[in-house]
């Protein structure tokens, strides 16, 4: 298993087995210290002009895409749709690998792909209850073997509880297959699935200033809301160009909130860093200053690592699909942090203390797929030396980072994909 392998193992999803210790925590106030102020009292409405929408490189060959998606779908995806993490020994299945798979189909236009993998997820993530009878329309998070070792392998739902970023993924991707593909049982389903997620994981969060609003959870409000004066929420699931297309999808609600409060947190808790990079996860209290570093105890941790990296590319598609003023300010704010470090070795490092540390000793290519989705439209010079450096691949054929490495699969192939090979159709419904 690869350093990045495990760290993730360990750090992403331990948060639910670990609550009791989190909310003792956070109930008698074991927080770092305090950090500086970022309140920001409006999203700005005009683009910076450091920002040019880059263009697919003329070298940019789709064919590259297809060879690469082929030979993740022989090797991840068995033929019944379900997508296996191989960097984990129990073999398991995430949500997030469902609807990372099914982003990607829609992406090179597989359809039957895209059917298998979401018939799977539909059959396999569903949350029910004792009686059998569906609790949601949100997928369990987590799917594997439960056996104690020499004991016969019984497969099925191993944490019921659900990650937001999958369902917000898997509904962006069956609203855009639904324009695609013109199939409305797909935008039904959508529908379906983003009640769950408003009624669900997000909340009306009331701050002492004029950053109250309505936030997005990780998950469950009873996993992420230990204290009436606290939230732990995740950078990384931000997706404001989501948002948008949800609330062409489903007026009935606020939708465009989320955009707004998802960037004034953005902006908000990046102070947290020297740097100014986003982390993995933030803390959300009531009282100034609103945003902290989770304990130093806690089982989930404030630094930016693996998690935080998906931060460039969801703001960097807000920016290319919808031409999004606040996407182009933070993107100029907060990247050049990355430049500075990449210009000085040629490297960065894949985690970075709060102190603006490196904390480890070796690169990420996921970190580079995603900063160089980013970089195109601030510096298009570094972007290409990142993506001739650390991204190409000497065969299409190959792997990034081996045959294993399924979370670096899915984030290189979504990084170095043009975002501006979307057709406007897709993105908008009056198209």
């Amino acid at each position: 298993m690869t350093s990045s392998a495990f760290y993730r193992r360990i750090q992403r999803w331990s948060c639910f087995a670990l609550l009791g210790m989190m909310i003792h925590m956070a109930i008698t106030g074991c927080f770092l210290l305090p950090v500086r102020s970022a309140a920001v009292h409006g999203l700005p409405t005009e683009m910076p002009s450091t920002i040019t929408l880059a263009t697919a490189d003329s070298g940019t060959d789709h064919a590259f895409f297809e060879t690469t998606w082929q030979r993740y779908s022989e090797r991840f995806i068995q033929t019944d749709g379900r997508v296996i993490d191989w960097e984990n020994d129990d073999q398991r299945t995430t949500s997030e690998g469902q609807a990372y798979a099914m982003l990607r189909a829609l992406l090179i236009d597989d359809a039957s792909a895209f059917d298998q993998v979401l018939d799977w997820g539909e059959q396999n993530l569903a949350r029910r209850g004792d009686d059998g009878e569906l609790i949601d329309h949100l997928w369990a998070w987590k799917w594997g073997p439960d056996a104690a070792p020499g004991e016969a392998k019984k497969w099925g739902i191993l944490d019921p509880n659900f990650a937001t970023d999958a369902d917000i993924d898997a509904a962006t991707a069956l609203i855009m297959a639904a324009r695609h593909w013109k199939k409305p049982a797909y935008l039904t389903l959508a529908k379906t699935k983003l009640k769950d997620i408003w009624d669900l994981s997000t909340a009306d969060i009331s701050l002492k200033d004029d950053l109250s609003g309505r936030y997005l959870l990780p998950g469950p409000l009873d996993a992420f809301h230990p204290s009436p004066d606290t939230w732990y929420l995740n950078p990384s699931y931000i997706a404001p160009y989501a948002f948008r297309l949800f609330a062409q999808a489903d007026p009935g609600h606020d939708w465009l909130e989320l955009v707004n409060t998802g960037y004034r947190m953005l902006e908000a808790s990046s102070p947290l860093s020297e740097l100014g990079l986003p982390s993995d996860w933030v803390a959300l209290h009531l009282e100034a200053p609103h945003y902290r570093p989770l304990p130093a105890t806690a089982p989930l941790k404030s630094l930016y690592g693996f998690d935080a990296y998906r931060v460039w590319w969801r703001v960097a598609l807000d920016l290319v699909w919808f031409n999004s003023a606040p996407a182009g300010h933070y993107l100029n704010d907060h990247l050049p942090a990355l430049v500075e470090q990449w210009t000085k070795s040629q490297q960065l490092p894949a985690q970075i203390d709060l102190a603006g540390q490196a904390m480890v000793d070796y690169g990420a290519t996921s970190q580079y797929a995603m900063v160089y989705q980013a970089l195109r439209h601030l510096d298009p010079e570094v972007a290409d030396a990142i993506r001739e450096s650390q991204l190409t691949l000497a065969d299409s054929k190959d792997f990034w980072d081996g045959d294993s490495a399924y979370y670096t699969q899915n984030l290189a192939w979504l990084g170095l994909y043009p975002p501006e090979w979307v057709p406007v159709s897709w993105l908008n419904s009056a198209r």
